[in-house]
């Protein structure tokens, strides 16, 4: 299975979703319910995270998530895990309860943030559960649209400060909500990349940020987002660091023996980013694919031996990430 790609830092917010496992229902009663939202809490206190907003389907969930450390992936395999032991030691089962892993959307700040809990709470509605939003216990709804008494761990505030000089928030919330069935395609129009809620610039931070020191070839999120990827840049400043020209190196699949160590990292270095098939690669260098596929075993093989390999290819990520 692919890996999604996940991006984490102090102070992200997230949203993250996840079903049961081939579309079954993860909650049996309202006391699974209960047990949820406990859990969810514990991991709140126990991982630094505040939980903004939430909602509860019957085979899924919604979470709005403010990370106070680098540890997302972390937080969630053990709310994971331990909603799964407790679930299925309550009713006599085994196996796997969710669907794979979690999805998560990194959101770039706190007014896309609003717009989330608007769409994220609006899903009982969608799914015809109830015919009033403030029906439907198992969200922060009415926490949010009636100032309801809400779990100590929900943090509100993130999404109150988006209404200033208001003299009723929870007012204000309520008529947006009334008027954002209009609104949902506004808010897909801002996902980026299938992961990313926020403008290109935001986009643009990430990728420079994460992303291209760190690409792996087997998660087609950075895939996705590498197609913009100036490989002619990465190139050139990848020749200064080695003290070589890679211009001298495309088409010329026979170069001198004391030029391939060079030809092979600035190689090695593409086939990383995950951008290329490997016959494309090869095009660049006047290697077949199946070459390109030996030269980048070769340089692994010599990189775990050689500590002036290591170094280089460790320079060689350090220079790129800007």
């Amino acid at each position: 299975m692919a890996r999604a790609w996940r991006i984490e830092f102090e102070g992200a917010l997230y949203h993250v979703l996840s079903r049961g496992n081939e579309r079954r229902d993860i909650f049996f009663c309202d006391h699974d319910r209960r047990m949820f939202l406990s859990t969810l809490g514990e991991m709140a206190d126990r991982f630094a995270i505040e939980p903004c907003a939430y909602v509860l389907m019957n085979n899924h969930y919604h979470l709005l998530l403010h990370t106070l450390r680098a540890n997302l992936s972390k937080a969630m395999q053990w709310f994971g895990v331990t909603y799964t032991n407790r679930f299925n030691a309550r009713h006599s089962r085994s196996g796997h309860l969710f669907q794979g892993r979690f999805k998560s959307m990194v959101v770039q700040n706190d007014a896309y943030l609003l717009r989330l809990s608007l769409y994220i709470h609006r899903n009982p509605l969608r799914a015809g559960l109830v015919e009033r939003l403030a029906d439907y216990r198992w969200s922060s709804y009415r926490v949010y649209a009636y100032g309801k008494h809400g779990p100590d761990w929900l943090k509100t505030e993130r999404v109150f400060n988006q209404f200033q000089n208001v003299k009723d928030r929870h007012a204000a919330y309520r008529k947006l909500i009334q008027q954002y069935a209009e609104e949902e395609q506004r808010l897909l129009e801002d996902l980026r990349h299938g992961f990313i809620l926020g403008t290109e610039q935001f986009v643009e931070l990430l990728k420079n940020r994460f992303l291209l020191a760190t690409a792996h070839r087997e998660v087609p999120q950075q895939k996705r987002v590498l197609k913009d990827v100036d490989l002619a840049a990465i190139l050139a400043k990848a020749g200064l660091f080695l003290g070589c020209k890679p211009e001298d190196f495309k088409k010329a699949a026979r170069i001198a023996p004391s030029r391939v160590l060079n030809r092979d990292l600035l190689l090695y270095l593409i086939w990383q980013l995950g951008v290329l098939t490997n016959s494309e690669i090869g095009c660049l260098f006047g290697l077949t694919g199946s070459a390109v596929s030996r030269r980048v075993r070769v340089l692994k093989d010599r990189a775990s031996v050689d500590k002036e390999i290591q170094r280089k290819i460790e320079g060689l990520k350090s220079i790129i990430e800007i």
